[in-house]
Formats: structure tokens, sequence, C-alpha cells
């Protein structure tokens, strides 16, 4: 069983965040860019946006080396090192059209990967400047579906009961991906501990304390 949504579905989701995303860079004041994200602690507002911007660049470019490393993302971050919020939108939209014909052909699950690490980075972002929004959006469903999927490789059944345990798409992800503490997975109705060492060895370690966004 597959948890994974359709690859037209994944890609509507990317384009769709893409442009949440760009529209969240251009309401962030520049004076927020040094501001700390609590759930990528080694990462300022800036850096943060800087990965996002960086992973299609790196695509296009074949910087795959690593990928997924934290010296990959860290010559991200580099990279863009010194540039404003509205020109690191400029420079997200500039990649679109090159990006978009690559993008259908990124195979499965690696796309859904993609737009898991991007909608669990949007809500970080918005949890760091105070800005909730796209709770419901296309991308929740497939990001869960990625995680979910990775859930039932590590322990069969665990995944479908996840799946119908009656909490909303978007509480669910953001358990499963490290950004809700055990005390909250717990009032949700989850084993926060069982969820807890289903991530271990993986950058999703949950907070130690509650997240609101």
């Amino acid at each position: 069983m597959t948890f994974l949504l359709p690859d037209a579905e994944v890609v509507q989701a990317y384009l769709e965040f893409r442009d949440r995303i760009v529209s969240l860079i251009r309401e962030i004041p520049e004076t927020q860019a040094s501001l700390s994200v609590p759930l990528c602690p080694n990462w300022e507002v800036s850096s943060l946006i800087s990965h996002i911007v960086g992973i299609p660049e790196d695509i296009l470019a074949g910087r795959m080396e690593g990928v997924g490393t934290d010296a990959w993302t860290q010559a991200q971050v580099d990279r863009h090192e010194g540039e404003s919020l509205s020109r690191l939108a400029e420079i997200f939209l500039s990649t679109a059209a090159e990006f978009d014909v690559v993008l259908p052909h990124i195979p499965s699950p690696v796309n859904s990967q993609l737009v898991m690490d991007a909608i669990t980075h949007e809500h970080d972002l918005r949890h760091a400047v105070g800005r909730a929004g796209g709770q419901d959006s296309e991308g929740i469903g497939v990001a869960l579906g990625f995680l979910l999927n990775t859930v039932e490789e590590k322990a069969p059944g665990r995944a479908r009961e996840f799946s119908q345990s009656g909490i909303s798409r978007y509480e669910l992800l953001r358990s499963l991906s490290g950004r809700r503490s055990i005390e909250q997975m717990n009032q949700l109705g989850l084993d926060g501990s069982q969820i807890a060492a289903l991530s271990k060895g993986s950058p999703m370690v949950a907070p130690d304390t509650a997240v609101e966004i």
C-alpha cells in the first residue's frame, strides 16, 4: 500500500507552494530577515528562504552531490548571503520557467519528498515570522503522504492508524515532521514517544517546547 499522491497532484502542489511562498516573502519586512527560525535553529529567516530558493537552482545546475546534507544546504545559504528578501523572491521566480519543465520528470517518491521539504519549511518560516496560513493546501496532503509512506516502511500498519486517527492533516504532518513536542502529540491522541522513536536518526526531532504554527 502506498500513501503517495499521484504525480500530477505532486506537481500542482509545488506550483501552488511557490506562489504562496513568494507572496509570503514579499509580506515579510526586511527587518525580519535576521530573525532566528526556532524550528531550524542554525538558520535565520533569510537563510531558510535561501535554502528554499537554492533547491531548484541546484537541481537545474546538476549540483546533487551530497543532496540533503548539511554541506549541501549550507552552500545554498552561503550562495545567497547578503541578498534582500525581495531579491530572493525574484530569484526564486526566475527559475520557475526552466524548473517547471523539469518538475514533472522528477520521479516518485523524490518528487513527494521535494514537496514535503518545501511545505515543512513553509510553515517553519510562518512560525518564525508569526504568519499562519496555507494549512489546508494540496501540499499538506502530498507532504503527509510521503511521511506516512516512510512510517509504513518502518512500522507496517502504523501509517493507516495515523491516517484514520481523526487528527487534521496539518497537525498530523507537523507531528510526523518533528514540529510538535511529545506532549503536544500526546494531547492530540498520538503516542508522542513512539513517533519520536520512528523519527530517530532523521532531522525531524520533536522540539522540547510546544509549537503553535
